[in-house]
């Protein structure tokens, strides 16, 4: 009988398609080893967390918040994420900045693990995008604002990926390990 790969269930909240493409890259370094199946939280039908050896989790910040479905989720599968190896990563712009681009120092992160009593084996927190093009109206202005008073960039054909793809490429690695 032959080895069968491992299966990681891979789920995302996005709200630009940023932290969805963090986890295109996961998948692309991952791949040659597990069998890895990508949802988003959004998505109405979501497979059932029981039938996979790993979970990850992403998700986005917007104005200072993860999205509710991330903590419902994990407040549902709480005992299973805690059973079996799963990782969480957080995507935010505060982690452009060197001392909030760890687990232990970005705040959004510290707060909702605090909030759903929850500490998966594998943490990270990477810096996302500023795509002003990408907005709507009332987004466009409110980052505008956020970016001018943590001194970011303000120019509305901004288009800046502060992601540091080798650590997400180095995120995908410690996935292995779990």
């Amino acid at each position: 009988m032959s080895h069968s790969m491992g299966k990681i269930l891979m789920l995302y909240s996005s709200v630009d398609g940023h932290t969805h493409a963090i986890c295109l890259r996961l998948a692309e370094q991952l791949n040659a080893n597990y069998a890895i199946t990508l949802h988003s939280l959004d998505d109405a039908a979501l497979p059932n967390p029981l039938q996979f050896d790993k979970i990850i989790l992403g998700a986005s910040i917007r104005y200072g918040k993860h999205r509710p479905n991330v903590e419902q989720f994990i407040r549902q599968y709480k005992r299973l994420l805690n059973d079996k190896p799963s990782a969480f990563f957080s995507v935010n712009l505060v982690a452009r900045k060197a001392e909030k681009n760890t687990p232990d120092s970005n705040p959004y992160l510290q707060k909702l693990l605090t909030q759903c009593d929850w500490q998966p084996q594998l943490k990270g927190v990477f810096a996302g995008k500023v795509d002003y093009q990408k907005y709507r109206f009332f987004d466009r202005q409110m980052i505008r604002i956020i970016m001018w008073m943590t001194k970011g960039p303000t120019a509305l054909d901004s288009s800046i990926d502060y992601t540091d793809w080798p650590s997400v490429d180095a995120f995908a690695q410690r996935i292995h390990q779990l």
